[in-house]
This record gives structure tokens, C-alpha cells and sequence, in this order.
């Protein structure tokens, strides 16, 4: 049986069946436990209730879903799986070669998902051809956040559109005495950092070529070594404190002015929110220098599980029926701080950052620039992406290492069985 890894940030659901005239359970196995996130599993859960089903939560907090994703392995294994789990990325196909997953093409065709999706993200909902599971939300990876006190103490007019800008306002922040970039020194906000940098200098193409297929060319490319070498500057503009620190704590270095910058996904925006903060006013947002016309895109996903029960499979139908509704994409979103994955919904309830972000997400879909985070379990299989964290890492905390053993080291992480 394969290893499931989850994302940050993510759900794991499950159900049991109803008819209207004979409420069935709908058991939902989720790690969605802070308040924004707690606020959008209720909302589901009046929708399942008014289709006829009760709820029964099931929340397993902690270890970032590792617990959660422990729990659902141990459910399949011992022959009791739930009816739907959220699964992300290249799992999604792990999971369905395994053979438990069920086919959502009735509901899909009678709701016109692909229509509603575009199609990069379309294909991770899909194995060989059919749906087996259903988008929740869509966040946007290559966000750059910054407090707007401290860029005017420190002379900085406006955010960043390259490296050349943002290191000139880097020293600058500096030199007023702040922290250029907060950070936390983990192995996956190095690699969300190393991601931005490389589809800011290397394009959507070029990005996609190293991290969705893979090509050595690309690690072995100019591009690459250029990628890298900014990657090692941005290390100098952050503070000592940086290893081991959690990403909620360096996007409060931003937002207590201690800081100028942060390079993190639109989840940043909820701590913003949450503290009561207003975008364009106390907090800015803009994508990562280079990445004005590209989107990399974090989703959260629901796949269902193969039951006999045709009460089970009704529900089912009904729960991604549900999780695709304008009503739910709408209201889960507004909590989240990601933006809707129906490519049709408005967002006149949503701010700016994230009415930039829907629009930047329809257009890049149009263009091929919508590509998946390496960082956040889209683009590689668990394997290959732990392996490139580490290679990443290890670059970011040893100074000593040369771009070329950087360059070997990650091509080699990239080659992982």
C-alpha cells in the first residue's frame, strides 16, 4: 500500500449514505481545525443536512494531516474505507492505481466540470480519463506579502516586479534597520521560496519542464544556475532566527512591522485577515518578482472511495455535487484566503488580493502559465518532492556549497525512484 502525503492546509473527508426519506451518516474525517477552516466544514455540513444526511465530524488535528493521513491509511488497509478523503496532487493517481477510488463521472458530466475547471486542473481531479475527485479551492503559491510602514520608513515607493527591485529595496529595508524578508527555515518554505524563484527567472515553461517533467536538461541549464544563485542571495536579507520557525510566525514578523517582505501562498492572507488587518491598507500583495503572468496553484481535493452501499454512492454523488457549488466554493474560500477552483464564480465578496488572484488564475489557465507547486504536493510524487526539499535545504543552510554541487545534488534528488 502506498504512502500518503498530504498537504498543508488541506481535508480529509469522509461519508456514509442517505436517501431523502432515510438520512443516512455522512462521517467526515478532516484536519480543517483552525477558525476559518472550522467555519467552511460547517457550511458543509448544512449543505449535506438539507440533501437529506447526517454528519458525524471527525477531526484529527496535528502533525500538518500526517495524523489524518495515518488514520485514513489504517481505514483502508483493515477493509473500512471511508467514502471520500481529501488527497492532493500525483496521490490522487497513487491512490487510484491502488483500485479504491471511485469513478464521479455521473455527477462531473451532469455538472459540467470540465467546463468549470480548466483543464491542468481538470487532469489532477482525473485517473485514466475519469474523475475520482473534486476541487475544494485554489491557492496561489508565488505571493510575495509586505507591510506598507515598514517599505515607506525605508524609502521603498512600490512592491517589486523583479530581483533587481526587490534586492534594491531589500537593502534598503536593511539599512533602515529591519528584516528584509521573513522566513521560516523549514524544508518546505525553502522549497516554496526556491519555486518562486524559478518561475520568476525561468518562466512558466521552463518551470514546468524541471518540475513536472522532470528534464535534466533543465537542471543542468543556466537558467537553473542563475535560479539558484538568487535563491542564495534572498538567504542573505533574512534574520538568524530563521531555522526552524513556523510560517504563521514569520508572516506576524510582517504584520508587527518587524519585517518588510514574506514569499508565501494566499494562506498567509488569512493571519492577515484574522488580525483584523486590510489589504492595500495595513498588508500589500503581489506576486513574486517575474511571476505577474504565471500562477503556481495549491489545491485541496476531495476523492471518494469505493463503496457498495447505493445509499453510499447517492451521498457521495451528492457531497461532490456540493463541494462544487457556487454556495460552497463561495463561503469556503471567503475563510480560507484561496479563491474559488469554478472558473465561473464571482468574486464580488472577495478582496483585492484575491480578485487579482481569480483573475490572474482564469488568464494563465488560457496561456499554459498555471502550473502545479513542486512545494505543496502538486507537481512530483512524494518521493521525488521530499527529495528535492532536502537537496533544496541542505543548499539553503550550508553557505559552503558551491551552485554547481547544488545543481548535481538536485538533479540527482530529481532522478529519485
Amino acid at each position: 500500500m502506498l504512502k500518503l502525503r498530504p498537504l498543508t492546509a488541506a481535508v480529509l473527508l469522509t461519508l456514509a449514505a442517505a436517501m431523502p426519506a432515510l438520512a443516512g451518516e455522512v462521517e467526515v474525517l478532516h484536519y480543517w481545525t483552525s477558525g476559518g477552516e472550522a467555519k467552511s466544514v460547517a457550511e458543509l455540513k448544512k449543505i449535506m443536512q438539507a440533501k437529506g444526511h447526517s454528519w458525524k465530524d471527525f477531526a484529527v488535528a496535528g502533525g500538518g494531516g500526517d495524523n489524518a493521513a495515518t488514520v485514513l491509511k489504517s481505514r483502508v488497509v483493515a477493509g473500512n474505507p471511508p467514502s471520500a478523503a481529501q488527497i492532493k496532487g500525483p496521490a490522487i493517481q497513487e491512490w487510484a492505481r491502488e483500485g479504491v477510488l471511485a469513478n464521479l463521472d455521473a455527477v462531473a458530466k451532469a455538472e459540467k466540470w470540465d467546463s468549470l475547471l480548466p483543464k491542468v486542473v481538470a487532469d489532477v481531479m482525473k485517473y485514466q480519463g475519469s474523475y475520482v475527485a473534486a476541487p475544494v479551492n485554489v491557492h496561489r503559491v508565488n505571493w510575495v506579502w509586505a507591510n506598507p510602514a515598514v517599505l515607506k520608513k525605508a524609502g521603498v515607493a512600490t512592491m517589486p516586479k523583479t530581483y533587481e527591485e526587490f534586492f534594491a529595496a531589500a537593502d534598503k529595508i536593511k539599512a533602515a534597520g529591519l528584516i528584509p524578508l521573513a522566513h521560516g527555515g523549514q524544508s518546505w518554505q525553502d522549497l516554496t521560496v526556491f519555486e518562486d524563484v524559478v518561475l520568476g527567472i525561468g518562466g512558466a515553461k521552463f518551470y514546468a519542464d524541471a518540475f513536472v517533467k522532470l528534464d535534466p536538461k533543465a537542471f543542468a541549464s543556466d537558467t537553473m544556475k542563475k535560479s539558484l544563485e538568487t535563491f542564495r542571495k534572498l538567504k542573505a536579507y533574512t534574520d538568524p532566527g530563521a531555522a526552524g520557525r513556523d510560517w504563521n510566525l514569520a508572516t506576524a514578523m510582517v504584520m508587527q512591522g518587524k519585517a518588510g517582505f514574506q514569499f508565501m501562498g494566499d494562506w498567509a492572507k488569512g493571519e492577515f485577515l484574522a488580525a483584523g488587518k486590510a489589504p492595500g491598507k495595513d498588508f500589500l500583495c503581489a506576486a513574486t518578482p517575474g511571476t505577474a503572468n504565471a500562477f503556481s496553484f495549491n489545491i485541496d481535493s476531495i476523492a471518494m472511495f469505493k463503496l457498495k452501499s447505493a445509499d453510499a454512492q447517492k451521498a457521495q454523488a451528492d457531497l461532490a455535487a456540493a463541494i462544487m457549488s457556487t454556495e460552497f466554493q463561495e463561503v469556503f474560500n471567503l475563510n480560507k484566503g484561496s479563491i474559488p477552483a469554478r472558473l465561473n464564480l464571482k468574486m464580488d465578496k472577495f478582496d483585492d488580493c484575491a480578485k487579482t488572484s481569480g483573475k490572474d488564475f482564469v488568464e494563465t489557465a488560457k496561456t499554459g502559465s498555471l502550473v502545479p507547486s513542486l512545494a505543496h504536493d502538486m507537481a512530483a510524487n512524494p518521493a521525488v518532492e521530499g527529495a528535492l526539499k532536502d537537496a533544496v535545504s541542505q543548499f539553503w543552510n550550508n553557505d559552503k556549497m558551491s551552485v554547481a554541487a547544488a545543481m548535481k545534488n538536485i538533479a540527482a534528488a530529481a532522478a529519485t525512484k
